[in-house]
């Protein structure tokens, strides 16, 4: 018992110390280990298993919107990246540079690719030329390297995973609808399979990607208060088709340029599921995105009977994805193990249970516990996950919009964001200078205008001018 109940006790309580206990969950889940690489994480099975569950799902949602996965290299020559001016200069500090090949210095070094627009576009300016090649809507899964200064498992790594999506079209007009489409798409995804609510809406012009015309944004909000941009869609315009010489001739028979977009999640979104789900036994999974959806706890197993029940109940729930825990530790320590991992459903068989022909059933993320038939576990197992996704999302719901605040006046802005962590709406005139004043005084930034206005008053909460735009403002990670 003394292990059991240490397994548990490992994890630092959220309330003491939420940073804490967000890596205690991280390492003691077995999700990820740390590298020799400094700033650089080791993906276990468990951890990539679920980025593979994300994968897997997003990917199909990809295709059926025409979209079709390609691989650029991993290496940009110093000169491709500098034709963009905007670009370069937005991830100049955090780029990693290659200076030598094998025993010999290289004619121009190579950037270990922090994104690809560059590349995309250096492709598209040959893969382009008549209106017939177009649109181009290509995604690409890999990994990339930005030197970070401060990494967290999952959250921000020097070298993490993600899809990037780059499509170039014929007209502005194709361009903002894949742009929307795309985001739409996050949106749909962040709130189905992960059960996370998301505000949508578009980046003030200092937070925008660089080089883009405009960037779209899904934000989501953590357990601790904190906001997490969990996707983002950007519309190029013509900007990168002009400096890398992008163009296409159209049906009137003149030379016109492409408008692109670009759009991108990444393995953040594992630790945007740890932080909005999670509790002081560990993970809770959403059962759409978990490994194991369904675990099989044998009670007294070497009595006989009891373990080949519950491999027939395992068979029982093919449909799903199960597994039975038939090692030689205690119950007590296979459940913890069970709650630590986040498995959404566990199903306890006994000797007693195989003597009536029953089973009970667990709840993760409430702990809820049912009795049924061993004949009426599959069904009640589906219905049990489909309700447990649906409740899971509306809590985390009810958890945003209870700690989504209002203000009005700047003293009332900064007594929110001191004093209640979370998402703060507000006024602003649309100028950098209140944003960097407001971030200077109260580390909180401008996570976007939410395509849903309010107006909640006609001056800008900081400076007193005529407002343009409702923003919500929080601390980020």
């Amino acid at each position: 018992m003394a292990n059991e109940k240490k397994l548990v006790e490992q994890i630092t309580s959220m309330e003491d110390d939420f940073a804490q206990w967000y890596t205690d969950v991280v390492k003691k889940a077995e999700l990820m280990g740390y590298s020799s690489v400094k700033g650089c994480m080791i993906f276990k099975p468990a951890g990539y298993a679920i980025w593979e569950n994300i994968q897997k799902e997003l990917d199909r949602r990809f295709k059926e919107t025409g979209v079709e996965n390609v691989y650029m290299p991993m290496f940009i020559p110093e000169s491709l990246l500098e034709k963009e001016k905007d670009h370069v200069e937005g991830f100049a500090p955090e780029v990693a540079w290659v200076t030598e090949g094998g025993l010999n210095k290289l004619q121009e070094k190579l950037c270990v690719r922090p994104t690809s627009e560059t590349l995309f576009c250096d492709f598209y300016k040959d893969e382009i030329q008549s209106y017939r090649d177009l649109p181009k809507v290509y995604n690409q899964w890999c990994s990339v390297v930005r030197w970070e200064k401060e990494t967290r498992p999952f959250l921000r790594s020097r070298e993490f995973l993600w899809q990037e999506g780059h499509t170039a079209h014929a007209t502005a007009e194709e361009a903002v609808e894949r742009t929307e489409q795309m985001l739409n798409l996050y949106a749909d995804f962040c709130e189905e399979v992960l059960a996370i609510p998301v505000v949508k809406g578009r980046k003030t012009d200092k937070e925008k990607f660089a080089g883009a015309e405009a960037t779209y944004t899904i934000e989501a909000l953590m357990h601790d208060g904190k906001a997490l941009q969990s996707g983002t869609s950007h519309n190029f315009g013509d900007g990168f088709a002009k400096a890398f010489g992008i163009q296409y001739t159209d049906k009137d028979n003149k030379l016109k340029y492409v408008h692109q977009t670009s759009w991108g999640m990444t393995t953040r979104l594992i630790g945007a599921v740890i932080m909005v789900h999670g509790d002081n036994s560990g993970l809770v999974l959403p059962p759409m995105v978990a490994p194991v959806q369904v675990e099989v706890v044998p009670i007294m197993q070497k009595k006989e009977g009891v373990l080949d029940k519950a491999f027939e109940i395992r068979d029982m729930l093919s449909n799903f994805r199960v597994k039975v825990d038939d090692s030689d530790k205690s119950p007590g320590f296979k459940r913890s193990e069970q709650e630590m991992r986040g498995i959404p459903l566990r199903v306890e068989i006994g000797p007693r249970d195989v003597e009536a022909g029953q089973a009970i059933i667990a709840r993760r993320d409430t702990g809820e516990k049912i009795t049924v038939s061993i004949d009426e576990i599959p069904q009640k197992v589906d219905e049990l996950l489909s309700l447990m996704q649906k409740e899971m999302l509306e809590r985390a719901r009810t958890h945003r919009d209870a700690h989504t605040y209002t203000a009005s006046n700047y003293d009332e802005f900064k007594e929110i964001i001191a004093t209640k962590p979370g998402f703060v709406k507000a006024m602003w005139c649309g100028n950098q200078e209140c944003e960097d004043k407001i971030k200077e005084e109260t580390t909180a930034t401008s996570r976007c205008m939410p395509f849903e206005q309010e107006n909640i008053s006609d001056v800008c909460v900081c400076c007193g001018k005529p407002a343009k735009a409702m923003v919500y403002w929080g601390k980020a990670y």
